[in-house]
């Protein structure tokens, strides 16, 4: 296993992934391949588990301009196995290293994803009008596993 920074060559395998959740699914083609690679190369930066080449087990993009975690997802396959957790951290990490104070993210509500965040420190804050659970997460109060 290799936790890794992404590039637009994983572009397919992360399509694969998010693709596969059974939770919060996206709509195939609702996300163009551009969007995707100006998160990973413009507006921030990702990770990906890598179980063998051209094999992911999951995949977290940040957004480094106002601290949205933009996705965190990990192939229903691989789950329980702390990948997401890794993700998480080395994500959450690297956001706050660029200077930002406060990430936030939305997802729904009720779903296992909400119960990661929230064991993760995150604090929920209301639903929007989208329907998603806002979450925030303060630099001051992050307290990365391995410190």
């Amino acid at each position: 296993m290799l936790l890794r920074q992404a590039t637009r060559a994983d572009t397919a395998e992360l399509w694969r992934v998010r693709y596969a959740v059974t939770e919060n699914r996206l709509t195939p083609g609702r996300i163009s391949d551009a969007e995707l690679h100006a998160y990973l190369e413009h507006h921030g930066r990702g990770w990906v588990v890598e179980l063998a080449p051209q094999r992911i087990a999951g995949f977290a993009i940040g957004d480094a301009r106002d601290g949205n975690i933009w996705a965190l997802f990990v192939d229903p396959a691989c789950e329980g196995q702390g990948h997401g957790r890794q993700l998480h951290d080395v994500m959450v990490d690297w956001l706050f290293a660029t200077g930002l104070t406060r990430l936030n993210l939305g997802t729904q509500p009720g779903s296992r994803a909400e119960a990661f965040y929230r064991r993760a420190g995150w604090s929920a804050l209301h639903v929007d009008e989208h329907g998603e659970q806002r979450f925030e997460l303060l630099a001051a109060d992050w307290r990365p596993p391995h410190a």
